[in-house]
C-alpha cells in the first residue's frame, strides 16, 4: 500500500495540529511534520507526536538539503529524540543520508529512538535515510541508494532530485521496483509530476501531496484535491493506462480535468497527465520512444499540443510499418492524437477537423454527407483555419477562406480546393455556415469581431450556422450578434469537448460522457475566471 503523505511546515503546535486533521479529512494516511522552525523547545516535539490526528514522520532538515533549519546539530539531535519519547512514537524519523555517514554521534542517538536490527528492542519507529537534489539527477544517485540499502538501520531509502525531462520518472519507478528495501523516489519540478502521481502504481512506500497550493515543502507536489480528485489516486494500480496531453507548456491545460473526469464517469483504469515537453523534435522523439519502451507504465497514448502537432507526425511516420497516420493528418500537416494500438504499434489522426465537422453538422441536423454543396465562410488562414478548411472540403462542402492577408488565404485554399477572398467581402457574404478561426474577440479584447463594423452580414439569419472557435469568453460579441438575429450558434468550448470525445472513444473503445465534458470544462473556465 503506498501511503499518501501530507507534509506540515510547523509553525506552532496548534497550527500543526489543526493541519494534521485537516490533511486527514482531505483523505492523507500520513502527515510529515517538518519542524526545521520548532526546535526551541523539544518537549513540544514529543506534544506534538502524540496528539497529531494521523500517524507521523518527523523531519528536520537542514539548509544545506533544502530545509529551513539552521542551528547545531546537538539541538537538532534532541528533537529528533524527543519525538521519539512519548507512549506514542512517529512511524518514521526522517534524516539525511551525508548527516548520518558524517556523525558518529547523531547515529548513536538516533539509534535510540528508531528501530535497530543490532538491538533488538520493542521500537516501532523506522529510519528514512534521505538524499534531495534540487538541481539536477546527482551523479552519485546509485551510490547513495546503495549506501541506504547497507545501513542496518535504515528501514526505509528516500530519494529525490529535480528532473530534466519527463524521462527522469522512468528512472524513478526502476528504483521503486528493485525493492532492496522500501523506497521513495520522486523527481522534482514540472518534469516530475507523473513520479508523485504514479507512486501507486509502482509500489512506492508513500507520496506527498500539499494541503493546499501554498503549503508545498518542494517544487511540483501536486495538492491533496488534486492527487486524490483530479489525479484519480484511489483508483490507480499496477494495471492503469496512463495518456496526457503533450506540449509546451501544458500547466493550465484543460485535458486532464477532462479525460481524468470521463475515465471515473466510465469506469476505465486510466489516468491523464500534462506531459510537458520542450519544442525541439528531439526531445519529443527521446521521450515519446522511451515511455512508449516502458512495459510497466502502460502508456496508452496522448493528446498533442502546440508546439508537437508537427513532431507527431514525424515520429509516427518515422516507425514505418509500426506506425500509420490517418490521410487527412496528412494532408493537414499536424496531428493532434496519439494512440498505442494493442500490438503496440503507432496511430496518429486529427481529431480537430472531426470535432469542427460534428458540431456544424449537428447544427445543421445532417450528417457529414450533407455537407456537400453548402456554402462555408471560414475566417482566418491559421492553423485552426487549415483543419477546418480541410475537413469541410474534403466533405464537398463549397469553402471560400477570408483572410486580412490575402495571399495566405490563396496559399491555403490552393491546398485544399477552396475559394480565397479579402476580409473585407464578409459584408455582402451569403453562406450557410461561418466559423471564426482567429483570436478576434477572445478575451481580454472581448468587444472585437472578425466581422468589421457591429452588424452581420445580409445573408445571416435563422437557419444559418455560426461557429467560433473561441472559447474564452464562451459567447463571444460574434456569436451574440449571431444569436440575436436568430442563427444557430456554436461555442469553441464544444469544439474542445468534441475533439477530446473523439480522442477517448479512439483510446477507450467508449462514447465518451459528452454531458461531464461539457460540465467540468465550464467549471474549469468558471473558477479561473475566463
Amino acid at each position: 500500500m503506498t501511503l499518501l503523505t501530507a507534509p506540515i511546515t510547523v509553525r506552532d503546535l496548534e497550527q500543526a495540529l489543526a493541519d494534521s486533521a485537516r490533511a486527514g479529512e482531505l483523505g492523507a494516511d500520513l502527515v510529515e511534520f517538518r519542524i526545521d522552525t520548532f526546535t526551541d523547545d523539544p518537549k513540544a516535539v514529543t506534544e506534538l507526536v502524540q496528539l497529531s490526528a494521523l500517524p507521523c514522520i518527523i523531519t528536520c532538515r537542514p539548509t544545506w538539503e533544502g530545509g529551513a533549519y539552521d542551528g547545531d546539530e546537538q539541538t537538532r539531535i534532541a528533537a529528533l529524540e524527543h519525538a521519539g519519547m512519548g507512549a506514542r512514537k512517529p512511524v518514521y524519523i526522517d534524516l539525511e543520508l551525508a548527516a548520518y555517514q558524517k556523525s558518529a554521534n547523531l547515529r548513536q542517538k538516533v539509534g535510540l529512538v528508531v528501530d535497530d536490527p543490532d538491538r533488538p528492542r520493542q521500537v516501532d519507529t523506522g529510519l528514512i535515510l534521505s538524499s534531495h537534489d534540487f538541481q539536477q539527477r546527482p551523479s552519485d544517485l546509485l551510490r547513495k541508494i546503495k549506501d541506504m540499502a547497507d545501513a542496518p538501520r535504515c528501514r526505509v531509502i528516500k530519494v529525490a532530485w529535480q528532473a530534466r525531462s519527463l524521462r527522469d520518472n522512468l528512472e524513478a519507478f526502476e528504483l521503486i521496483g528493485q525493492q532492496v528495501k522500501p523506497t521513495i523516489a520522486l523527481c522534482m519540478g514540472e518534469f516530475g509530476l507523473a513520479s508523485r502521481v504514479l507512486a501507486k502504481k509502482f509500489g512506492a512506500l508513500l507520496t506527498f501531496a500539499s494541503l493546499d497550493e501554498d503549503s508545498g515543502t518542494a517544487p511540483g507536489q501536486p495538492t491533496l484535491r488534486e492527487i486524490k480528485n483530479l489525479y484519480r489516486w484511489d483508483a490507480v494500480d499496477a494495471l492503469t493506462r496512463v495518456f496526457g496531453v503533450i506540449g509546451f507548456p501544458v500547466g493550465h491545460s484543460m485535458s486532464p480535468p477532462t479525460h481524468n473526469a470521463g475515465f471515473d464517469a466510465t469506469d476505465t483504469n486510466s489516468v491523464y497527465l500534462p506531459m510537458p515537453i520542450p519544442p525541439e523534435y528531439e526531445h519529443f522523439k527521446a521521450t515519446v520512444s522511451s515511455w512508449l519502451a516502458s512495459p510497466a507504465l502502460h502508456f496508452g497514448g496522448a493528446s498533442v499540443t502546440i508546439p508537437h502537432k508537427e513532431n507527431l507526425l514525424k515520429f509516427v511516420k518515422e516507425q514505418g510499418p509500426r506506425g500509420e497516420v490517418e490521410e487527412l493528418a496528412e494532408r493537414i500537416g499536424a496531428a493532434n492524437t496519439l494512440a498505442v494500438r494493442d500490438d503496440g504499434s503507432l496511430y496518429a489522426c486529427n481529431t480537430d477537423y472531426a470535432a469542427a465537422l460534428d458540431a456544424v453538422c449537428d447544427g445543421l441536423s445532417i450528417a457529414r454527407e450533407g455537407l456537400e454543396g453548402k456554402r462555408v465562410a471560414v475566417i482566418g488562414a491559421g492553423g485552426a483555419a487549415r483543419a477546418v478548411v480541410a475537413g469541410f472540403a474534403h466533405y464537398g462542402a463549397d469553402v471560400t477562406i477570408y483572410n486580412r492577408t490575402a495571399d495566405r488565404a490563396q496559399e491555403l485554399a490552393d491546398q485544399f480546393g477552396a475559394k480565397a477572398a479579402p476580409l473585407n467581402d464578409l459584408s455582402t457574404c451569403e453562406a450557410d455556415v461561418y466559423i471564426n478561426c482567429t483570436p478576434i474577440g477572445m478575451h481580454p479584447n472581448i468587444d472585437a469581431s472578425p466581422i468589421p463594423g457591429d452588424t452581420l452580414p445580409v445573408g445571416i439569419g435563422p437557419g444559418t450556422v455560426v461557429f467560433d472557435t473561441i472559447y474564452n469568453p464562451v459567447e463571444t460579441k460574434l456569436l451574440s450578434l449571431a444569436k440575436a438575429a436568430g442563427c444557430v450558434t456554436i461555442p469553441g468550448t464544444e469544439m474542445f469537448v468534441r475533439q477530446a470525445a473523439a480522442q477517448f472513444k479512439l483510446w477507450t473503445g467508449k462514447d465518451a460522457p459528452l454531458g461531464i465534458f461539457r460540465d467540468v470544462l465550464a467549471e474549469h473556465l468558471k473558477a479561473h475566471g475566463e
